[in-house]
């Protein structure tokens, strides 16, 4: 398979993806013939020749994978053919306990109401219920709490790379945008201090 070829099956995945396409999942789907470091090259080939032609569309590195969007510049008109889509955009006591997850993950539903002074159980249940946070596990104390941490979904909403790529807490309340609701049935549904850390953690 040449590197042509390669492209145009990355484009086709990258355009029925609805999340960001990690190399890994890429590379299972195209063969043994290419390397995820090969498969990583091409990706930002692409981005580039996406960005010189000037397209409506970009290639963008975001939640350790690749994913196909619309151009920046073109979101005026673009929100007025998706401005019926049912959105939410996160509440400020939503976004600082998101902050305070992303931050100094993985802590506890206490550690989070230390810092923030007030109680965190009902905005725990809606940044879980965007998929936004997950429960990572269990501390190791007496009674063991459940531990939340930031989900792939997290970085594809904030157009982050990694967690590295984290922003000041300004720059994060700058960057938060309206929040599709997730369909009901999907994983990550909320959680009390009682759920099975095993089944709970495989949310994400």
């Amino acid at each position: 398979m040449t590197d042509t070829e390669a492209k145009r099956i990355l484009e086709a995945l990258l355009l029925v993806s609805d999340k960001p396409l990690l190399l890994e999942q890429a590379r299972e789907t195209i063969g043994a013939d290419f390397q995820e470091t090969d498969l990583r090259r091409a990706l930002l080939e692409m981005a580039e020749e996406y960005a010189a032609a000037n397209r409506g569309m970009r290639i963008v590195e975001v939640a350790e994978g690749f994913q196909l969007v619309t151009d920046p510049e073109l979101y005026p008109y673009v929100t007025r053919l998706t401005h019926r889509v049912k959105t939410v955009r996160l509440s400020r006591p939503a976004l600082e306990t998101l902050a305070i997850i992303a931050y100094r993950q993985p802590l506890t539903r206490v550690e989070i109401e230390q810092v923030r002074g007030v109680d965190a159980s009902g905005v725990l249940d809606t940044l879980l219920k965007f998929n936004l946070i997950k429960v990572t596990g269990r501390k190791e104390v007496v009674g063991r709490p459940l531990l939340y941490g930031t989900t792939r979904e997290f970085l594809d909403h904030f157009g982050l790379k990694s967690l590295e790529n984290l922003p000041t807490l300004e720059e994060l309340k700058a960057m938060a945008g309206p929040v599709a609701p997730v369909p009901a049935g999907e994983p990550n549904e909320p959680v009390n201090e009682s759920t099975n850390p095993q089944s709970a953690a495989q949310a994400d």
